[in-house]
């Protein structure tokens, strides 16, 4: 059966599947309601799941009452994930589809929610889903990599949030909040040592100031040796995939009443390592398996690799209490300053095709860098909410951004190390927008909720280059002038003092990009992009408390989606705009407490996407991979992505975890924790081909401690990756098969005290 015949097949059994779950929805209220009842006398005397609380609408709500699809990652769970070493991907498939990848290593990742992301690898990329850090939005994708410590949690919202945040949230949000500073006299120390000399040492503390005032200090430090060895004795950089990555944030709050206070924030960043490793000739041609004999301790390369970031940022939260509403002030700085030098073949030994399985084999050397100077991001909001019980509650404000740098990319001469040329891309982009919302209780159970949001967008962009050869057809300046309303409409049902049903339609919208010329492709430009989102769920807690559930069904259209043509025959980074695309899909989650000393959570997603544009086509992949595309009638060149799923939008997603408690005579307690996130296969680029699709990957964490002194102190056993699944997650299409890896299985000791 061919791919169309297939997609004609599948799609009717997604309707029925879509429609069954619906009903599923609305009918859980009534089951929800009677398995509660024979099951509440029984576990009135047992422990119960704690309320869980959340800000996706920017108000302090139980999230069972706001109407979206939101996960909260705290505690112990947030703990665990995130005690090995790694950056922000950690998150990725911790939570109904949510995707993280990176081809730039801890520096710069990439997040996709429902499949709906940007695979572009520019420092000027924009993204469709925003990272919110302590309310101020992390527009430039580099300031996303921010490490995650000391938080009181993370909160993954998905679907358009284009009402109350600020910048390019079309697919949703990722929302760090940090533990703020408290008079109480409290820290807490946590260190962990594993595998290839990781390191992962972590602590914060409410530091005693007198007065009206209290402070708190946090402070990362993550160590990795250079574990890979180079195995090409000229090689100008030796053993790879090390790092020292250094975090510190310190916070000051003012609070002389309940009717004012001031938080202030400082923060900063700087990480020296190794950029992404690129493994020329890894993949097995006509397969996506990795070559026989592949050994992720080993590479073979003959360029420079080297990373490097500095980051620094300050915010100011103003809060006023004036009888019947409140006024915030929200000021927000960023700037960072990173550059990141890696050998872009993979490989050292040149001028050689398929099929000879030789991994370091590439077809023509390429080395770059890419850097940026003069970062600086300025952000402010003005918000008044009111502040009165009644059935009415309401928000609106106002929003500022400005935010200019210059990236820098740069070709070296393999042979020398010496840089052959640079181009230069200054890019300046200011914003600003109004927004409100409204919130009315029509009975005690049935509650309406809508917002509005008109933002004017502009960007400013200009090319320089040492390149006599620069291709200037298409322009080396740009003036983009971008504006939208967008809006959402909701509602929520308690069928149940325990359940809710939920309705929603929003929009989002993301301004035009643009991306500068090179020596290798014109300057491109995309359209700005609009989506329309429709979503029903319920949310339940039942069991006499000891279960909750929270599902919804979603479908989404793009209008006018910008899309990133990465690669090809000379790596060329084009945008385009397909005419649409579309997605829809189920989410789960599930947290139950069948006895008091087991706890389960259960994560996973159903995402269909689809490119709906006739008229796109690509040229075939220059690393000599095997194309599934149809050619285009009348071409021997080009091929339509006409119905291919988006790029790195797995359709399946999967999470669980599993904690046991066995408490001692002593009051102590020892546990046993394990994880395990499952994501599907995924396309790496805008077309299908054998070699570019990822498999699925499963990785799974087992963790075993022990507590005592009334919880003030743990020590703990872990390995991450537990089946040792090495998969190819993500590939360089212009050269020979080139791709790069996750992690391999590691192992560690942790210990933690809270004081």
């Amino acid at each position: 059966m061919n791919r169309f015949a297939t997609q004609r097949a599948v799609r009717p059994a997604l309707r029925e599947a879509a429609a069954a779950v619906s009903l599923a929805l609305l009918a859980w209220p009534a089951f929800a309601q009677d398995a509660a009842a024979p099951a509440a006398d029984a576990a009135k005397d047992k422990g119960q799941l704690e309320t869980v609380t959340i800000t996706a609408e920017r108000r302090v709500e139980n999230i069972k009452e706001v109407p979206n699809a939101v996960t909260k990652i705290s505690g112990e769970k947030l703990d665990v994930l995130n005690s090995s070493g790694q950056d922000v991907r950690f998150l990725s498939g911790r939570v109904p589809s949510l995707n993280i990848e990176s081809s730039f290593g801890r520096a710069f990742p990439r997040f996709y929610i429902r499949g709906y992301g940007n695979t572009d690898f520019r420092l000027n990329a924009s993204q469709p889903v925003s990272l919110v850090y302590d309310d101020v939005v992390q527009e430039n994708p580099i300031l996303k990599g921010f490490p995650a410590f000391d938080l009181a949690a993370i909160e993954v919202v998905a679907g358009p949030q284009g009402t109350l945040y600020g910048r390019n949230t079309p697919a949703g949000v990722v929302k760090f909040d940090s533990v703020k500073p408290s008079h109480r006299q409290e820290g807490y120390f946590n260190i962990s040592y594993g595998t290839y000399g990781t390191m992962n040492v972590e602590g914060a503390a409410n530091v005693p100031l007198t007065g009206d005032w209290s402070a708190r200090i946090s402070a990362q430090v993550q160590h990795r040796d250079n574990w890979v060895k180079n195995e090409v004795p000229a090689g100008k950089t030796g053993n790879l995939e090390g790092y020292d990555d250094r975090a510190v944030r310190v916070q000051a709050l003012y609070e002389p009443h309940k009717d004012f206070s001031a938080l202030f924030n400082f923060h900063g960043r700087d990480l020296k390592g190794s950029a992404r490793l690129f493994r020329a000739s890894i993949i097995k041609p006509g397969t996506n398996n990795l070559v026989d004999g592949f050994d992720p301790e080993k590479a073979y390369t003959d360029g420079v690799n080297e990373q490097s970031l500095h980051a620094t940022g300050g915010s100011a939260r103003l809060r006023w209490g004036l009888g019947d509403i409140n006024l915030y002030s929200i000021t927000g700085f960023e700037s960072v300053r990173p550059f990141s030098r890696g050998d872009v073949d993979g490989g050292y030994i040149y001028g050689q095709k398929r099929p000879y399985l030789q991994e370091g084999l590439a077809g023509f050397p390429s080395e770059s860098s890419s850097s940026m100077t003069g970062h600086r991001q300025i952000t402010q909001e003005f918000r008044v909410e009111s502040a009165t019980a009644g059935p009415l509650r309401w928000q609106g404000g106002l929003y500022l951004f400005d935010e200019r740098y210059t990236a820098r990319s740069t070709d070296y001469t393999t042979s020398t190390g010496a840089a052959a040329g640079y181009v230069d891309t200054y890019q300046k982009n200011t914003a600003w927008a109004a927004f409100g919302s409204v919130n009315y209780a029509v009975t005690k159970d049935w509650g309406l909720r809508g917002g509005i949001r008109f933002t004017k967008d502009k960007k400013d962009v200009a090319v320089t280059s040492s390149y006599a050869d620069l291709n200037t057809s298409t322009g080396t300046t740009a003036h983009t002038s971008d504006s939208k309303w967008n809006w959402d409409v909701s509602t929520t049902y308690a069928v149940t003092k325990d359940t809710n049903v939920y309705a929603r339609v929003a929009t989002g919208f993301r301004a035009s990009s643009v991306q500068g010329a090179s020596r290798f492709a014109g300057q491109s430009q995309a359209s700005p992009e609009n989506v329309t989102s429709y979503e029903i769920g319920v949310k339940s807690d039942f069991w006499d408390r000891r279960a909750r559930l929270s599902a919804s069904v979603f479908d989404y259209t793009v209008k006018d989606l910008q899309l990133t043509a990465v690669g090809g025959q000379n790596n060329a980074n084009r945008l385009l705009n397909a005419k649409k695309a579309t997605g829809n899909g189920v989410e789960l989650n599930l947290e139950i407490l069948p006895v008091d000393q087991l706890l389960i959570t259960v994560g996973g997603s159903l995402n269909n996407t689809k490119i709906r544009d006739a008229s796109l086509s690509l040229p075939a992949c220059g690393g000599g991979c095997t194309m599934l595309d149809p050619l285009v009638a009348g071409s021997t060149t080009n091929y339509s992505i006409d119905g291919n799923s988006l790029p790195n939008a797995p359709k399946w997603v999967g999470n669980l975890t599993a904690r046991y408690s066995i408490p001692t005579p002593a009051g102590n307690e020892f546990y046993i924790y394990t994880d395990w996130a499952y994501r599907s296969k995924v396309n790496f680029f805008l077309y299908q081909s054998t070699e570019f699709t990822g498999k699925s990957l499963t990785e799974g964490g087992l963790r075993v401690g022990y507590v005592w002194n009334n919880g003030k102190y743990e020590v703990a056993g872990f390995v991450r990756n537990i089946t040792n699944q090495i998969r190819v997650t993500g590939a360089i299409d212009f050269n020979n098969l080139t791709g790069f890896i996750n992690d391999p299985r590691t192992y560690g000791v942790q210990f933690k005290a809270i004081f």
